[in-house]
This record gives C-alpha cells, structure tokens and sequence, in this order.
C-alpha cells in the first residue's frame, strides 16, 4: 500500500517538473497504416488494405523519452539514426514535440529502425520491420560517450533502454554506467536478451519474468521463485535494486539485505500492452530522480504501467491522470 499523503504527493508532483533525464538506446519509429478490405488480391491469396489513414508515432528509446516529457520532466534523447527519410520524419517529430535532437546522431552506415503495422477492421494484417542490428561502430561508440560527457552535469537520472538493435554495446554499456557513478547519476536500465549480465552496479535494473527466465533458463511459477529469482538477480548483478515486472501478478521489488516486496498490478481492463514497459521506466526513474523513495517510485510506476495498459495502443501516461488517479484510487 502507498503510504503517503495528499500534499506528498502533491509535492512530489511538483517535484517532476524540470528534472533533465536522458534516455540512451534504440530509437525507432512506428508507422501505423489503417485501412479496409474489399477483395483478395489477384497475385497471391493474400487481403488488399485500402490505405484510409497512415501516421508514424516514437517507438523504442523514443517512446520513452516522450512518456518523460508527458510526466512534465525534460528528456535527452541519446541514440542513433540514418540518413534517411524516416530520419528527417524523427526529427520532426521530435521538433513537434519540442524535444531536443542535440542527442541523436546519424549514422550514414545504418537505415533509422522503423516498424510499419498494417491494420484493417481492427485486424493487425502484418508487421513490417526496416532495421540494422549490428552493433555501431566504435566511431559512433565514441560520439555517444562525448555527448554524454557533455550532457552529464546537466542530467538528473540516466536510462539506457535496451531492444537489442545494436546501440548499447558491452563498451559503452560499462562507459556509460561507469561515467554515471562517477558523477553520483541514478542510472536505471530496461534491458533486452543480449549483453543482460553487462548492466552491473546500477541503481535500478529492470527486467521482465520473460527475460529473467530466458537468461538464466528457468522457470518463474511460484513465490518462492520469484524470491529465487530476484535474489539471484541482485548477486549477478551488483545493482543496488532489482524491479522485477510480472504482467498481471505485479511487480516484485529487491533489495540487498531487505525482504521483497509485492506491488500488485494496477490495470482494472487491460486492453493493450504496449508500451506498458516504457511506461514503467520512465515514471520510476523521474520519481526517483523527484527524490521518491524506491517503493513510492515503484508503485508509481506499476500503477501508471497498469493505467497505459488500458489504453489500445502505445499511449503515454500523463502526469494529470497518473497523479490524480492515484489521489482518488488509492488516497
């Protein structure tokens, strides 16, 4: 149970306002092609979609960085994309949203990753994905390194939100935390498959049941594994916290030397998924760069991850509706 009061939280709603977060990772772009199907196609038996409507939205690293500034907090987008027309399309995008691009670099090497969904009568007909997962040269490496360098006293908390499409490599997975310690940041990650066991010695390392279970080949059923688990976790990892996300049995938070603890889910109707898990990282690494503690941030966090959950689509959570759900829900 939350355990705060009405002007705390109020006060910690305030305290949102303006903390600079940066977001280093894989930035993308969805493309979303609507339509309807009259007839099949004379060449193939597959659907004819009559285009009706088409609109592009941040995907991947992106999203995050635009749940933090829908949180009313500032982000630093830190990543990489082509020299390619969808490349000018995210940086437009990001001008609409009056999100700095002094963070974004462009790699003449690689195409910008685009995932282009083709829907028809609510139907999701086909996923269509445009990306280079090699990992980025050590040119790159270094121009990332130099703009956070640059960046880090400004910076409040850092995320490197990982999808595996070849930005965070092992080096500046360690420069990045390193720089990070060095310069006493929060550093939270959201990680994928690969380079898992490289996030070592940060503040909040977040992962789902789905991962965990991958990379070290088990099976979480039970309290006791999920206890196993996060325990495990924190020995591999050396993070000072563990988040561990379990869809609809909640969150299970760790800490050395403290008993777990148990947030159930929050999603009253869970309508849609996606994005719940941008979501999630971005309200609890602004809560925490607001100075929440780490259990009013995870609860923040699970509750808005739930309320994105009952949105169809990948939508943001706002600061208004997270705060004043929250002060009428649970308050």
């Amino acid at each position: 149970m939350l355990n705060i009061s009405k002007d705390e939280l109020l006060n910690l709603k305030d305290s949102f306002q303006g903390k600079k977060i940066a977001v280093i990772g894989d930035m993308m772009l969805d493309a979303y092609f609507w339509g309807d199907v009259k007839r099949i196609s004379p060449e193939a038996p597959v659907p004819v979609v009559e285009i009706e409507n088409e609109f592009f939205r941040f995907g991947g690293a992106a999203n995050v960085a635009l749940n933090i500034l829908k949180l009313g907090a500032i982000p630093f987008p830190l990543g990489v994309i082509g020299n390619d027309q969808y490349g000018k399309l995210f940086n437009e995008l990001l001008s609409k949203d009056d999100i700095t691009s002094e963070g974004i670099i462009v790699d003449e090497t690689r195409p910008t990753t685009i995932k282009t969904r083709v829907i028809a009568e609510n139907q999701h007909i086909v996923r269509i994905d445009r990306e280079n997962k090699s990992y980025v040269s050590p040119e790159i490496e270094n121009k990332i390194v130099s703009v956070l360098k640059n960046e880090i006293d400004n910076l409040d908390a850092i995320i490197l939100q990982d999808y595996n499409k070849g930005v965070l490599t092992k080096r500046l997975i360690n420069e990045i935390i390193r720089l990070a310690n060095g310069h006493n940041k929060i550093i939270t990650v959201d990680p994928k498959f690969d380079n898992f066991l490289e996030y070592k010695n940060v503040t909040v390392f977040k992962p789902n049941k789905r991962e965990t279970e991958n990379i070290f080949g088990i099976r979480i059923q039970s309290e006791e594994d999920i206890l196993n688990a996060g325990e495990r976790l924190l020995k591999n990892l050396n993070s000072k916290y563990v988040l561990l996300t379990l869809g609809e049995e909640g969150v299970a938070l760790f800490e050395k030397n403290n008993s777990v603890k148990r947030i159930p889910t929050k999603a009253r109707k869970v309508a849609d998924v996606s994005g719940a898990g941008d979501t999630v990282i971005s309200t609890l690494t602004v809560a925490l760069a607001a100075n929440a503690d780490v259990y009013t941030a995870a609860y923040l966090a699970n509750y808005a991850g739930g309320l994105v959950c009952e949105e169809v689509g990948i939508v943001p959570i706002e600061l208004n509706k997270l705060f004043n759900t929250i002060e009428e829900k649970v308050l």
